[in-house]
């Protein structure tokens, strides 16, 4: 089984930044995707990024030039840069990890508040 925990969530002003981490730990398939989700109130759960072990990156188009998603291997965690805020992208963020064998974990999610 695998435990995702994430940090680094908050209240932040339209067009600031916010830095999201997330770290696997348990037992962790070498071939596997890491990616972030968000919810928003009223809407469905939508892919953010994703980027798989051997690099191989994905981004929504609605954030696509202002996210980065990064890996640590090593340490077995997935950051998500997001810079120049909007109100839109005020959500609950999920962190996930899709092995190979199709196990499928989510983090508990963090609450990103773009707001002045």
């Amino acid at each position: 089984q695998v435990q995702l925990v994430e940090s680094g969530g908050g209240l932040v002003q339209p067009g600031g930044s916010l830095r999201l981490s997330c770290t696997a730990s348990g037992n962790i398939a070498g071939g596997n995707i890491m990616a972030w989700y968000r919810q928003a109130t009223g809407k469905q759960r939508e892919l953010v990024a994703s980027k798989s072990n051997d690099g191989l990156t994905n981004h929504a188009p609605s954030v696509r030039g202002r996210v980065a998603i990064s890996r640590d291997n090593a340490r077995n965690t997935v950051y998500l840069q997001m810079n120049n805020l909007k109100p839109e992208d005020k959500a609950v963020y999920y962190c996930n990890l899709k092995q190979v064998s199709k196990n499928n974990y989510w983090s508990q999610g963090t609450q990103d508040n773009v707001s002045s």
